[in-house]
């Protein structure tokens, strides 16, 4: 079971928007919010003054809409076919547009409902995850200022994804956004809201912030793999996966959470969960449940706690299976060059 600490969430959010202000937060909510729950998580975030919500498709935003309202602004980016785009605009939702031929469609779609479409035109800045070449990004401009004086669509925003690999490759992609905003405001558009950072970026680089950051793990408590630790970032977990106690057998608990519910096998050896007598280790895993080693007094029912408050976070499992795999690759990669040499 999943318990999902909704005041942690909000003592996130005060730490993120403490370190990136004056910079807007847009809180994340791709797959179920980080498994947490789309629906609780942004009715919270939005009591808590949260203006921006960003979803990863129309599916999750138009849940979000009927969640807050009109309490915020939603702004999608993964969007695919006319329906998606008619159901955002009926939405009044703000469209993440990445390449030519969207910006077409969404400007036929606003044209049928007779509407004006809230773009964000989004320029690539070396990612290659969607997004306009800088080589078509001043005839995509042109365009928009043609549909814009046709009454079809807003620019809203500029923005993009960055792959924050190095600062040295995250320098160059901020030069390009760069650039792409000045031939947007020459183009004649007022200044619209420029956003780039996600979590990482947003929180150790104050040059990227601008007028919006873009962050989901940090709210929800989950640090990057190889980043700093959640102390030195002033977040926690808000998901605890605990497991009921469904048997115990000398020295050994078996416990109800296995492969099927996402508990990595490989893991089964490697990492301590933690009982009421404290942290035990995982020993193995099967698709319906696990083996911990045991404890005086272990009975059914008891619980144990997989990652949350008080045990491992989600990112410390993380690293373990990514560890597993490198040494697993070591392994194997000796052979593969004996057996084609």
């Amino acid at each position: 079971m999943l318990h999902v600490d909704l005041d942690q969430l909000a003592r996130n959010i005060a730490v993120v928007r403490d370190r990136v202000a004056p910079t807007a937060l847009m809180l994340v909510v791709k797959d179920d919010a980080y498994g947490h729950g789309v629906s609780q998580v942004v009715r919270r975030a939005v009591a808590e003054g949260v203006g921006w919500i960003g979803a990863f498709d129309v599916a999750t935003a138009l849940e979000v809409r009927r969640a807050v309202g009109q309490e915020a602004r939603i702004f999608v980016w993964m969007i695919a076919g006319e329906s998606a785009i008619l159901s955002a605009l009926d939405a009044d939702l703000d469209l993440g547009v990445g390449d030519a031929d969207l910006l077409e469609e969404v400007a036929d779609a606003a044209r049928a409902r007779g509407t004006r479409a809230r773009i964000h035109l989004k320029v690539d800045t070396g990612l290659h995850r969607n997004g306009i070449r800088p080589e078509e990004w001043t005839d995509a401009v042109n365009r928009v200022v043609a549909l814009a004086r046709d009454g079809v669509v807003e620019l809203a925003g500029v923005w993009s994804h960055i792959a924050e690999a190095s600062d040295d490759e995250d320098d160059l992609s901020r030069a390009a956004f760069e650039q792409a905003v000045v031939a947007v405001t020459a183009a004649g558009f007022d200044r619209p809201l420029r956003h780039l950072a996600a979590s990482a970026a947003s929180s150790a680089r104050a040059e990227f912030r601008y007028d919006l950051v873009r962050v989901g793990a940090f709210c929800y408590g989950i640090r990057p793999a190889g980043g700093p630790a959640d102390a030195e970032l002033g977040i926690a977990p808000i998901g605890s996966w605990d497991a009921e106690v469904l048997s115990v057998d000398d020295d050994r608990v078996r416990i109800g959470a296995g492969a099927l519910d996402g508990l990595v096998s490989v893991l089964g050896g490697r990492v301590d969960v933690q009982t009421p007598a404290g942290p035990r280790r995982l020993v193995a895993v099967d698709e319906v449940s696990a083996v911990v080693v045991g404890w005086d007094g272990a009975r059914a029912g008891d619980r144990v706690r997989i990652y949350g408050t008080d045990a491992a976070s989600p990112t410390d499992l993380a690293e373990t299976i990514g560890t597993i795999g490198e040494e697993i690759a070591l392994r194997v990669s000796p052979l593969v060059e004996r057996r084609y040499r």
